[in-house]
């Protein structure tokens, strides 16, 4: 599989997906990294708590804004990472042609990422160990 480009999915686009983004943009520099909500919070900034925990990493998010997914998203995408099996079915559903390039971030350890979203500090900790946990595993894959 030659993956040049990558989207990552969650529901708002102020958590999970842009973490994830940001770390797969450390990590892969070379390929074409974004991210983007079903019900994506259009035009707002990355969650602070998410901020916050990418800033203790040496990330930082704060040009993140946020996007609604799209057809034309998933067209470009060569791999599309969602945080959850019901995501993957909504997908897949309302765009049959993402089938077969949409996985859980969580894949490789049969893992849903639960949203952190108006929870404590340290859930989103967790959420952020969580997230580059899953993305090591896909080190190989990529």
């Amino acid at each position: 599989m030659n993956i040049q480009k990558i989207l990552v999915v969650c529901v708002g686009n102020i958590c999970r997906s842009p973490m994830a983004e940001y770390f797969l943009k450390r990590e892969y520099p070379e390929l074409n990294i974004e991210s983007a909500g079903i019900s994506g919070l259009i035009g707002h900034a990355a969650d602070q708590k998410a901020i916050l925990c990418m800033q203790r990493l040496g990330i930082d998010m704060q040009p993140h804004i946020a996007k609604k997914l799209n057809a034309d998203l998933i067209k470009k995408a060569d791999l599309i990472l969602v945080m959850s099996q019901n995501q993957q079915k909504h997908l897949e559903q309302t765009w049959p042609f993402a089938k077969g390039k949409t996985f859980r971030l969580g894949y490789w350890q049969s893992r849903n990422v639960p949203d952190p979203f108006q929870h404590e500090q340290w859930v989103f900790d967790e959420t952020c160990q969580l997230i580059q946990d899953c993305i090591a595993d896909w080190k190989k894959h990529i």
